[in-house]
């Protein structure tokens, strides 16, 4: 299965709210049962050593609800962080913005409407991650990325992606079309898996992006924790 070019409909500038509301609602019951918000967790774990503050920043945010399993993970483990979401998209922060005020953590979440690759930190945040978001991006895009991540997070990145394969499409195709009631998951679920990652690409990305010492690990149901530090 070759990587599709075909850009998917959540890119599009004129998606109605609700719609994208209805996404990210879906996307979270997602993360949580198919294993996507442990995958963040591990990334955070192999970064976070035994630190007990932290200031942590995703790129392509949506909801912020990977910030929120973040977030109640380390008040678990007595873990004081600062919280920054970057997203383009003004509705989804706006969105995480909401939520955040309307949950019970008692953490601080700054949530920024920006293209990361504008952002400046006042001081460069210890980790940045990404979830779900790679896939969104052509080769050389995604390329540039890696180098961005890694200049700007003072102790590393992770990356939470999808493994393009096509028994994941074909199952995520199936779920959403069975329990799905987002127009935008039917259509996009699976085209993000065949938008998504075999071994062979990340290791071309980051031999391409200079980044030589890394962990690249597959994880359930099918996707690649890619971690720098």
């Amino acid at each position: 299965m070759q990587r599709s070019a075909e850009k998917e409909l959540l890119d599009a500038p004129d998606i109605p709210r609700e719609a994208i509301r209805r996404n990210m609602q879906e996307l979270d019951v997602i993360n949580t049962w198919l294993g996507g918000h442990a995958i963040t967790i591990a990334g955070l774990k192999k970064l976070a050593g035994n630190k007990k503050r932290l200031s942590i920043c995703e790129i392509g945010c949506g909801g912020g609800d990977n910030l929120a399993a973040i977030a109640r993970w380390c008040r678990k483990k007595k873990i004081g962080i600062t919280i920054t979401g970057i997203d383009i998209n003004p509705f989804c922060t706006q969105v995480a913005t909401e939520q955040w005020a309307r949950s019970p953590h008692p953490v601080q979440a700054s949530f920024i409407t920006s293209d990361y690759r504008d952002v400046q930190f006042p001081e460069r945040p210890d980790i940045i991650f990404s979830s779900l978001f790679c896939h969104h991006f052509s080769d050389t895009e995604l390329v540039a990325q890696l180098q961005w991540m890694r200049a700007n997070a003072a102790l590393g990145f992770f990356i939470n992606d999808l493994h393009r394969h096509p028994l994941a499409w074909q199952s995520i195709g199936l779920l959403t079309r069975l329990f799905s009631r987002s127009y935008l998951v039917k259509h996009d679920a699976p085209l993000s898996v065949k938008r998504s990652f075999v071994k062979s690409d990340w290791l071309h990305f980051l031999h391409e992006a200079g980044i030589s010492t890394f962990s690249l690990q597959w994880k359930w149901a099918f996707r690649w924790l890619v971690v720098v530090g």
